[in-house]
């Protein structure tokens, strides 16, 4: 079971909207040397809806080349289409992944026997692991309490991304975490939350930034210093809202940037962020000492 925070790292690009590789691995052994417990690559945050899949099989066998053991990493195999899940699920479980993220089916949704069907179609036929992925926010679809405490007796289903915002759904899930069903929050805003529930970490964009810190307070908190924990949480807590002030990964890439990690711009319809916003941002990097 993969414990501490994992990084939903970003996906560098070139000027010309390229993957930059060689960017990538600067970050992958920069977020190593800086205690990250896991890479989630293929993510939200890694704007993996933009890319093609050759792109995203290129990312995934470059970063396990690079890391190279030294972590886990994930991938985040979901789609909307079980079939194409089941068909990229196989080929990163092929290539030596440590687990695999599955979203929930957004725009065309399903009712409860099929998104429980879109979970098990792919976790009965591969080798690595899944972890669910419920983000409603981005999706317009939420698993219910029920399919959860089901998929959470899947013998290769391991745990889920728990990102909805709504702490009671995530205090009705934790009655189904255990040594064979994790929870990871998937909001960095409630992550000493969730790890009062019985969490493992978090899978988090915070991390892209302050990968020592993110590992810091997921850590205090399993080693039960408890009051350690929340003060990290409190002293990043404005500038985790303003890394989501537009939509995620805008400005934790420019963030990035501002940081003179040189990671690139975004992929339409992905657009840089308004000057308002980007002001805001800079200035909580200021307070919570990144510039």
């Amino acid at each position: 079971m993969i414990k501490g925070s994992i990084v939903a790292l970003i996906t560098p690009f070139h000027e010309d909207g390229s993957v930059n590789f060689e960017k990538l691995g600067e970050l992958l052994d920069w977020h190593i040397a800086n205690h990250t417990d896991g890479i989630l690559v293929l993510g939200t945050t890694g704007e993996s809806t933009t890319m093609t899949h050759e792109e995203d099989d290129a990312v995934v066998e470059f970063t396990l080349k690079r890391v190279n053991h030294r972590v886990p990493v994930i991938a985040g195999s979901g789609s909307n289409d079980t079939r194409t899940m089941l068909e990229k699920s196989k080929k990163y479980a092929d290539m030596g992944v440590d687990a695999l993220l599955a979203i929930t089916p957004y725009y065309n949704k399903a009712n409860e026997e099929g998104m429980i069907r879109h979970f098990t179609t792919v976790a009965d036929a591969v080798s690595a692991p899944l972890i669910l992925y419920n983000v409603p926010g981005r999706t317009g679809c939420s698993l219910s309490v029920s399919a959860v405490e089901r998929l959470s007796k899947h013998p290769n289903i391991i745990g889920i991304k728990e990102a909805s915002g709504n702490i009671s759904f995530a205090v009705s899930v934790s009655r189904y975490v255990s040594d064979d069903f994790a929870m990871w929050s998937g909001n960095d805003d409630m992550i000493v939350p969730i790890l009062s529930l019985g969490g493992s970490g978090v899978i988090s964009v915070f991390a892209n930034t302050n990968p020592k810190e993110a590992h810091d307070l997921v850590q205090n908190w399993l080693d039960g210093n408890h009051a350690e924990s929340l003060a990290i949480q409190q002293k990043y807590l404005d500038y985790i809202h303003a890394l989501f002030c537009e939509v995620n990964p805008i400005p934790v890439k420019e963030a990035l940037n501002q940081m003179g990690k040189e990671v690139g711009g975004y992929r339409l319809p992905l657009y840089p962020m308004a000057e308002k916003n980007r002001q805001h941002l800079i200035d909580e990097m200021k307070k919570a000492g990144l510039l």
